[in-house]
């Protein structure tokens, strides 16, 4: 019997799945192991752990697996890539195969076919395959350079939106939800909270733009439905694409979802699908979000 593992390691935290050749072994969660994210000394004790885990819940040693595949955001950058294939490969045995994880995502809801999957949490991308299976992606360039539809973008935005709001003297609820989130007392301390170096941790303002747009506050219901819309003009781009590659003039290809946004945050979901259709009015969106690791552990078990 082979043993395959698969990692799906996001920006805040990376999930682990141990299988065979048809089932699930086990599953675990821990933080980040994305160097871009945390420190070496961090991510290898989250790796360390997790492989541990993994281990003392199936009695399957590392060393025993066939091959590992690793979706992370930024695997193209060396600090990202390099960490991860010197520290696994000193830990478990066989194959690594490490790839984005917006590509692990588009398998795991079209394993090996067609479609479009758009990837919004922490970061942002969106990815597509043609009917050749050739791969094609727009965004995922980071906070400072893209990450549309983001939690990321929403947070940051809705604190712009925030004091833009202050100096036009429009009433809205999101600097007082803003002040007590960070607790903090006052404009001023806003002021210089948000402009330190290095920056807070704008994503985790997400949250407080949603509870806003749900009491019906304006603003943030306008910086949620721009968020959909800003990511929905990168799902156009790669639908345009995937159309040009197919034979085919009247198809269109599904598009999924996966990632924390996707799934809770309803108001830019339906932005981004009513953006698209604007469009391509008989576009086929999947309910839901899919599990991203599902997409690992099906590349680990079918590559060559």
């Amino acid at each position: 019997m082979s043993f395959y593992l698969a990692l799906d390691a996001g920006g805040t935290k990376t999930d682990y799945v141990l299988a065979d050749d048809k089932r699930e072994l086990a599953r675990v969660r821990t933080g980040t192991i994305k160097r871009m994210r945390t420190d070496a000394e961090s991510a290898t004790h989250n790796l360390d752990a997790a492989l541990a885990q993994l281990s003392a819940a199936t009695g399957v040693s590392m060393r025993s697996i066939k091959r590992t595949c690793v979706g992370a955001a930024g695997e193209s950058v060396p600090m990202v890539a390099d960490w991860l294939r010197k520290t696994i490969g000193e830990r478990v045995g066989g194959k690594l195969l490490l790839l984005g994880d917006v590509e692990i995502a588009l398998d795991a809801a079209f394993p090996g076919q067609p479609g479009v999957l758009v990837l919004a949490g922490t970061g942002s991308n969106v990815a597509g395959r043609t009917p050749a299976g050739v791969l094609t992606s727009a965004g995922g360039w980071g906070p400072a350079l893209s990450d549309q539809g983001s939690g990321y973008r929403i947070g940051f935005e809705g604190l712009r939106a925030a004091f833009l709001a202050h100096d036009e003297g429009r009433a809205t609820l999101l600097m007082a939800a803003i002040l007590d989130l960070w607790e903090l007392r006052s404009i001023d301390e806003l002021v210089a909270y948000g402009n330190r170096q290095p920056a807070p941790d704008f994503s985790k303002l997400t949250s407080v733009v949603l509870a806003c747009a749900r009491q019906g506050d304006a603003v943030a219901g306008q910086v949620l439905d721009r968020q959909g819309r800003e990511l929905a003009y990168l799902v156009r781009l790669i639908i345009r694409r995937l159309k040009l590659a197919s034979d085919d003039p009247g198809w269109a290809p599904p598009v999924a979802f996966a990632g924390s946004i996707m799934e809770m945050v309803e108001p830019v979901r339906q932005s981004l699908i009513a953006a698209v259709r604007e469009e391509f009015p008989d576009v086929r969106t999947l309910d839901g979000v899919v599990d991203p690791i599902a997409g690992a552990v099906w590349r680990a078990r079918t590559a060559r």
